[in-house]
Parts: C-alpha cells; structure tokens; sequence
C-alpha cells in the first residue's frame, strides 16, 4: 500500500471538486448552485499567506500597516494572469487542437498557473502598484520573497488534488499511486505504478527555502533586491531538477523543457542582482518609501498651535509697518 494516494473525485479527472467530494464523503450538500474546487482554495490560501506575510515584513521595515493591499490589487491579478498565459504557452497542445474545448484557457480551477509567468507579470503589477503607493520596489520584493515561497508550496498542495504534474516512476516507500484512468497517466505502464510526487518534493523545498531565507535576512540584514535574488537562485536551483523528472508534456526547446530553461535563467539573475546590488548599494535603503513619498506624520498634520487674523501663512505674525513705527517717535 502506497504512502500518498491521489483521492478519487466523483467528477472528471481534471480537477478535484471538493463541493462532490463534500457529498460523497459527509453526506454534505451545499444549497447554492456552485463548486468549491480544491485547487482554487489553496491558490487562495497562498496569497493570503502571501499577504500577510509581506505586510509584516514591510512594518518592520518602517512601511504602514497594510499599504501591502495597495500593491496586492496590482500585483495579484496580473500574476494571475501571468501564470496562465506562461502555461498555456507552454502546454500549448493541451489547450489548442480538434475537438479540445477553445475555452479551457480560462478554466483555472483545472489547474495551470506557471510561477515563471506569475513571478514576470506580478512583478510588473507590483512595480505599478508600488509606484502608485510610493513605496521602493527594491524594499516590496525583499519584503515579499519569503511570502511568495510559502505561497508557492500552498499552490502545490492544489496539484495533489488535481491528479497533475507527478514525475517519473518509482519504487519508493512514498512513490504516489495514480489512477490509470488519469489522463495523464503514462502510455503503455501498468496500472499500479507508483511515482515521484514532485509537488510534494517543492512544498518541502519552498517550505524549507523560505525559512532559510528568513533566516538569512534576520542575520545579515540584507536589502536593495538581494532577498529576493535569493530566492531566485534556491527557486531556480530547485525547480531545475524536480521539472526534469516530471511527465507531463511540456514545449521544448533544444531538447530541454522551456521551464528548466527559465530556471537556469532565473539562478543567473539572481546572481546577477545579488553581485550588482552589493556593489551599488554598500548602505542600508534610507527609507521604504520613494523620496519624497513618506508617509505625513500626525505632527505634521495635528497641531495646538493657534494664530490671530493677523499671522501669514508661515505661522509668524506680520510686523509693524514700519510708518506706524515711526509715527510714534
């Protein structure tokens, strides 16, 4: 008996249904006419870790408090929609051909955000969103790199109920026991193979880069980009390896799939922000706001300082005229 097995739905082997699954194992049936899908919930769960996490980490660099859900509106939708257009890019014939369904492009809940896409088009909503609320960018993704980790490994936890992006065969103690009625089960195996459970391999290791990460950043107090250039670097080094073991059909390039490829890159920008930052930047960033964006403080605002009709803007009383002075010698 296997250690991990793929919970068996009551619908199609694309995506988990925990609204059936709810019925069918609890007797439990929800009045509305909806889905809850497992997949999504956990997408969910990952951005509030996400959240929170960063909004903590930006306090403790001297940002207010939830300015995060200011950078949050930008940067989640357009990761969102980042990671499925990198997927669908690169399991283009999953989704384009005869008698495939032309609309499945939008049916995330069946799976398929690439971090890759998330990580290029949330940065750039993060960017718009940081502007907008004039806190640095550098100062954002150092806030938000470890959160972004634990994010991930909550999404990957959506994989185990979707049936989706095992690896290869294996005779482990904790291989995964896959249907073979599972699409994406290899052709020509027999039923009863066990396999890799590679999202289980990334929960750990994003789970494990995160507090390290954490941990580095306490001691050395880094900044100017360089957290999340180390996430970067352990992501890429990571993702490089359990990609090159899974079975499910990717695009290509010279032999090598298109997502180890971004993991390659993904090692050598972080090298090259980390090598670039610290050379640039030998000091502590003055503030995490941009110059000139801080925030207002009450004293600035508030004052008991009270003023005659007779004192200018500046708060100093205008001086005698100087005819009236001298009309009295």
């Amino acid at each position: 008996m296997p250690l991990l097995s793929i919970p068996s739905p009551s619908t199609a082997w694309q995506y988990f249904d925990l609204t059936a699954w709810l019925h069918d194992t609890f007797n439990v049936t929800l009045s509305l006419d909806f889905r809850i899908h497992a997949y999504a919930i956990c997408i969910l769960i990952g951005i509030v870790i996400c959240v929170l996490l960063t909004n903590n980490r930006l306090n403790a660099r001297g940002a207010e408090r939830w300015i995060i859900i200011d950078i949050a509106i930008w940067a989640v939708p357009a990761g969102i929609i980042g990671g499925r257009l990198f997927h669908v890019f690169t399991h283009v014939s999953d989704y384009f051909g005869p008698g495939i369904d032309p609309f499945s492009i939008f049916y995330i809940w069946e799976g398929g955000l690439a971090i890759f896409g998330a990580l290029i088009l949330g940065s750039v909503g993060a960017w718009i969103g940081c502007r907008m609320a004039g806190v640095r960018f550098s100062a954002f993704i150092d806030a938000a790199a470890p959160g972004v980790l634990l994010a991930q490994a909550a999404g990957r936890l959506g994989n185990y109920f979707n049936h989706e992006l095992f690896g290869m065969p294996t005779n482990l103690p904790w291989g995964l026991q896959i249907e073979a009625t599972n699409p994406a089960y290899p052709k020509g195996l027999p039923e009863g193979v066990l396999f890799h459970p590679t999202f289980l391999y990334e929960i750990i290791w994003n789970v494990v880069g995160a507090l390290l990460i954490l941990l580095i950043d306490r001691r050395f107090r880094l900044q100017w980009g360089r957290v999340m250039a180390l996430y970067l670097i352990w992501y890429g080094i990571g993702r490089s390896v359990l990609e090159s073991i899974r079975v499910d059909t990717s695009e290509t390039f010279a032999g090598i799939r298109t997502n180890v490829w971004m993991s390659f890159a993904a090692i050598l920008l972080g090298i090259i922000i980390f090598a670039v930052q610290s050379r640039r930047h030998v000091g502590k960033e003055p503030s995490p706001y941009l110059p000139g964006r801080e925030p207002r403080s009450k004293s600035d605002v508030d004052s008991d300082d009270t003023y005659s009709e007779h004192d200018t803007t500046t708060g100093v009383a205008d001086p005698e005229p100087v005819a009236a002075v001298a009309d009295r010698h």
